[in-house]
């Protein structure tokens, strides 16, 4: 049984011409960079995801914090008010929510700063291709 390409793949080298290795290399290269785009939008995805998240739980803090600072203020202020001047048992209340806001906010801009818009791997594999085009032998 014989194959249409030659056993000796010294053969095969000489008999492809330099226009097909062109081609080759031209398509390699073309792949390549598609498949760096892919990763660099699955990781710039991935980085929105997180950025999402975070700023979710900034804006549900924020929404919260609203919400439990007008319910429970009236509510505490209303307690405090039997054994202290309305006023005084309004600024205690302020405070505590005040401290309260203060602490979700620093929780989240910590997430925040946790999110990274650089696509890190793909800079890093491109790097590492740029290198492999200039020094294809190691």
């Amino acid at each position: 049984m014989t194959t249409p390409y030659p056993q000796d793949h010294s053969e095969q080298v000489e008999q492809t011409s330099i226009g097909e290795l062109i081609g080759n290399i031209s398509d390699d290269l073309s792949q390549l960079f598609r498949q760096e785009v892919e990763l660099a939008k699955a990781e710039i995805k991935q980085e929105a995801a997180k950025a999402g998240k975070a700023a979710g739980m900034l804006g549900g803090a924020g929404f919260a914090g609203y919400l439990a600072v007008v319910l429970l203020s009236f509510a505490a202020v209303f307690g405090l008010d039997a054994v202290m001047p309305a006023g005084w048992a309004a600024l205690i209340v302020a405070a505590i929510w005040g401290i309260i806001g203060a602490v979700l906010y620093a929780n989240g801009k910590k997430r925040l700063k946790t999110v990274d818009p650089m696509p890190r791997r793909t800079v890093d594999t491109i790097k590492e291709d740029a290198q492999w085009l200039k020094n294809p032998t190691g």
